[in-house]
């Protein structure tokens, strides 16, 4: 499930410079991801650990990351809690362990479709698998 967003439309100002084709593909990806129901925008990490605590294991939000070198984190409610995991974006593509697209949304939609065969680890969550 998701938790829906607050987020008011038009593109965040704090990032950083990029070339023209990155910017259009960053672009074209938020306009995407803030028609989405699950994007927060500048929520701490803190703040979505506390929403996502009274909500049921595999509820999920995206936010904009608080890492000068990530752009958007994604904080999933796990078994033992939640936990935030960075998505990068290098050379116009967004990346999360293994997976990558040039649409934040589409890379959660082949995340989730991915993870039901092949559970990913990460460090973050203490060896329990996102599925």
């Amino acid at each position: 499930s998701i938790l829906p967003s607050p987020v008011p439309p038009g593109l965040p100002d704090r990032f950083r410079m990029f070339r023209s084709c990155e910017w259009e593909v960053l672009e074209r990806s938020l306009n995407i991801l803030q028609a989405s129901d699950f994007y927060w925008g500048p929520l701490s990490v803190g703040e979505a650990h506390a929403k996502l605590q009274r909500e049921p294991v595999g509820t999920y939000l995206v936010r904009d990351s608080s890492q000068g070198n990530c752009l958007f984190s994604l904080s999933v409610r796990m078994p033992t809690g939640p936990v935030s995991l960075r998505i990068s974006f290098q050379e116009g593509y967004f990346r999360l362990k293994n997976w990558f697209s040039d649409c934040v949304v589409r890379l959660l939609e082949l995340v989730v479709a991915g993870t039901r065969n092949n559970p990913l680890h990460f460090d973050e969550m203490g060896g329990t698998p996102l599925v």
